[in-house]
This record gives structure tokens, sequence and C-alpha cells, in this order.
């Protein structure tokens, strides 16, 4: 029924110089449901939100936006919120060092003769909390709480504006299991109160859990919409229509080459930066072998990244002490120079932020690693450093018209496999990834298996960071868990299971 539809886009698109990002995009989104939206990495999927939202503003895409059945020409964000439609994005847009209530109510001020009301705006600010479930004082800066509650503020600060439709790119993305299920629940509840919702999101099974329809986007272009409970929809037939084909295995094959060992860890101690007194990681020992994938499972807090970037040039912490041994002979890895030169890579969980220079192209942010083998003297050899980006380009599948383009253009996953290039170039024997495959989409994903790998047949050693437990059981030969800054246990594939995992993960100590 027409009656029922809340938000109807018609034929959008939307072009950036050389790339045709939306061809034609349809959707309907129905009053009171949890509408998904799925593609593969660089699909469309942001950029359509971004078109609804007013990021995009009237006049710079064709097609039409029809809310609560008027026709809509939103010039800003501003003009949709004014109607009740308001996004979250994935990177989340608080501000640190304000509190809770002043993000809340920034640029939305509560006020009485042009002053701010602050009891009016710590009233409001604790009803808002209690809506979204967090317990917070409406002062707590907002540098002193979690990913998790960060993501809570942002929809109170949604909620703040009288939402109608609240749009949520990739919500969970950043979230440790427990916070992801307590916000399926919270959207769950706002649909019990007649609030739409369209959630973007690569995590299949959180979809299966909330969503009534999921529309699905490739290159650009809408593929269909199904009906979750009509089309007896499954992560597979989502997946085939994402990435066009259906993945027999989510995992590639492959039969491991393990030689000797190539890294230890020995007796490995880190303290907070900021707290002195505060120890993130107690006594860790580890090995890695060479044509090995191991992997680091843990929630988030264990330790796992704190370990990972104290080993890499002690990138994080204070007062480290231990022992790294390389090939049978112990050396020291004083700065992220040394890592590097002593044949260490890490690719950071953050790679907007840490892993790559978005507005710098595609060449420049692959050749970083290894300028000095581009070099005569102080000149880096243009050509030559072409060469490289371009085989990087090819090798690592880069969807991209050019290496010219920015960085900061590419989709999620693209960008991804710029810095898995960037770090392949500088030629490691030890390469650690931190979540390589965060936010990115589930072909893509198979992509990035592939790679490592390649790079494990190569006779790499290789560390793998994830919060997915499928993920470490699918690709990792043996696995560390880590709680509470300590190994808690270490299991081979042969003998791993989820249950075993958590189990470790939740453990107080160590097991000796």
């Amino acid at each position: 029924m027409r009656d029922n539809i809340i938000l109807e886009m018609k034929g959008i698109t939307k072009t950036f110089p050389g790339v045709k990002a939306l061809e034609n995009v349809n959707l309907k989104v129905r009053k009171g449901e949890i509408h998904a939206l799925c593609g593969e990495n660089g699909a469309g999927k942001s950029t359509l939100m971004k078109v609804l939202s007013g990021v995009y503003g009237y006049g710079s895409y064709d097609g039409d936006i029809i809310f609560e059945g008027q026709t809509c020409q939103f010039r800003n964000i501003k003009d949709s919120e004014e109607l009740g439609i308001v996004i979250i994005h994935q990177e989340l847009a608080l501000i640190p060092y304000l509190s809770i209530a002043e993000n809340i109510f920034l640029g939305n001020e509560r006020k009485k003769g042009g002053v701010i009301d602050w009891n009016e705006t710590m009233q409001r600010t604790r009803e808002l909390l209690d809506k979204v479930g967090l317990s917070e004082p409406p002062g707590t800066l907002v540098t002193n709480i979690g990913v998790g509650k960060q993501q809570l503020v942002e929809i109170a600060k949604a909620f703040s504006k009288r939402v109608k439709l609240l749009i949520l790119d990739e919500p969970t993305a950043a979230l440790n299991e427990d916070d992801s299920e307590n916000l399926l629940e919270l959207l769950l509840g706002f649909k019990s109160q007649g609030i739409s919702c369209i959630i973007i999101s690569h995590k299949l099974n959180e979809i299966a859990k909330v969503a009534d329809s999921v529309t699905i986007l490739r290159d650009g272009q809408t593929i269909e919409t199904l009906d979750m409970k009509k089309d007896a929809v499954t992560e597979d037939r989502i997946i085939s229509g994402m990435v066009g084909r259906d993945l027999t295995h989510r995992y590639p094959q492959r039969t491991p080459r393990i030689g000797d060992v190539t890294l230890e860890i020995r007796d490995w101690n880190v303290y907070h930066e900021q707290h002195a007194d505060r120890k993130m990681i107690h006594n860790a020992n580890l090995n890695v072998r060479r044509g090995e994938i191991v992997g680091i499972a843990g929630l988030m807090g264990s330790g796992r990244t704190e370990l990972a970037m104290s080993i890499f040039g002690r990138s994080y912490g204070k007062n480290i002490s231990g022992t790294i041994i390389k090939d049978g002979k112990e050396i020291r890895n004083n700065n992220v120079t040394q890592a590097i030169d002593n044949g260490f890579a890490y690719v950071t969980e953050d790679r907007k932020h840490y892993g790559l220079v978005l507005m710098d192209d595609i060449k420049r942010n692959i050749s970083l690693t290894g300028l000095e083998r581009l070099s005569r003297g102080t000149v880096v050899n243009e050509h030559e450093e072409v060469l490289v980006a371009e085989d990087m380009r090819k090798r690592m599948k880069i969807k991209t018209p050019s290496i010219l383009q920015k960085t900061g253009n590419l989709s999620g996953g693209n960008q991804q496999k710029v810095v898995l290039g960037k770090w392949i170039f500088s030629n490691p024997d030890i390469l650690i990834l931190d979540e390589p495959t965060r936010g990115i989409d589930v072909g893509a994903k198979y992509e990035i298996y592939t790679i490592i790998n390649q790079l494990a047949d190569e006779g790499k050693s290789i560390i793998v960071i994830s919060s997915e437990l499928p993920e470490i059981l699918g690709i990792c030969d043996r696995i560390y868990v880590m709680n509470a800054g300590q190994i808690t246990g270490e299991v081979t594939r042969e003998e791993a299971t989820q249950e075993k995992l958590m189990t470790y993960m939740t453990r107080d100590k160590a097991k000796v």
C-alpha cells in the first residue's frame, strides 16, 4: 500500500569525476520498518544515503526524493533533519573533549533569551540517554566513554531532532558482540515505536536478525529488494545478489606449508601511555612460524592492538620490557623505522587515520614504505614509482580508474587493499594485520583472505587480529586468545571452536 511508504527514491543518478557512483537507483522504505541496504564496497550504499540526507545537495544528482508523500529538495543536512531524517555515519561525528550533553545539543542548543539553559539541557539529555539505555552522567566527556557508548550518544543526538527515519551506516563495525547485540535490540525497540530505520551493514547475521526488507546494490545499480520473511532470504541469497555469483566457500581453501619459527616474543610487558601504573600487557609469550597464519582473538579491550603496536616499533605503550627474537637472534624494535628495517609491517585497524594519506593518490600511498628503493639520492624516480603502483593495483585487484585517484575517494575495501599493498611493497618477513576486513563486504573479504594466503605461501609469517571469530577460525593455522592483557589460551585450527575461544576470552587469568 502506497500510504505505508515513508520514503521513495526514484531514478537516483550521481556522478563523480570519472566515476558513475549511482545509476537509476530506486528505493522504497515503509513506515516503522528496518530496511537493510547491502552491497559490496563501492556499490553506492553510502553515496545513496548521502544523497538522501543532503550531504550531496539537490542539483548535484538526478532523480527524486519523496518523503511522506512530498517531493524534497534537500540542499544540506539541516534541511533533511528538519523533516526528521537523521544519518549516523560510520565515522562518528562527536567532539571528544565536549560532554555528552554538549555533543547532543551542539547546533541545536536549549536556550532562554539567547543564553544556554543548562538545566533544560541536562534534563533533556538524561531523558534521551534513558531512551537509548545509556546510564552515563550528561556531563561526562565523550573521550572518557567507549565506542559502543559513543554510538548510543549519536543515536540520542538523533532523537533530540525528533527523528522519523534513522539511517545508520555500519553501526556495529567497531563494536564488540555485546555492544552490537544491545544496539540491534535498541533498533527493534525503535521499530515498535513506529520509527523507520535504514541500516547499512556487511554483517549479514545482523541483517537476518533485525531487517524486514533488504535492498541490494551492485556497481551503483539496484539489483533487487527482498522481503526477509516472504522470500525466505538466506545469507547466501544476499551474497549472490551482492557479488553477482555464488560463493561456495566464505574462506579460500589452503594447504599450509609451515616452516621454522621466525618470530618469538618472550615475557612481554607494556604499561599504559598516560597512566604509568596501569599494566596493559602481562608477560605475553607467543611465536609465529614461516608460512603460518596465527590469529589473536579477544574481546575489545583485551589488549590485542596494544600488544601488536608495542611489538611494531613501540608504537604504543610505556616501560615496555621483554624480548623479541627473529630467526633465532634477539633484535630491538625501538621505533617504527627500526621495526620496518627488521622486516616487520603493521596494518592498522584504523586505515583512515593511521593507514593512509587520504588526500594523496594511490601511487604515493603505496610507495610510502619503500621510497628509498625508488630514489636516487633525494629524488624519487617517478617512472619506477608508477610501475610499482600499477603492479600493486593489479596484484591487489584495486578497483579504480587510475593510480592517480585520491585514496579518500575509494571504497573501504579498496582502501584496505591499498594499505595492504603499501606494506607488501616494503617486503616484510612478518606481517601484523589488525582487523584487516573491518567494514568491508563479503566479496572484498574473500579477495583479502586470498592475498593473505598467497603471502603465507610465499613464506611470510602472518599475525591476524580479528573480532570476528568465524574469520579467525576460517583463515588461521593457530590461535592465541587474550583477555585483560594476558594470553589465556593457545589452540590449533583442528581443536578450535567458537565455544572454546569464548571460554578463553572470558578467563580471568592465563592457564598455567
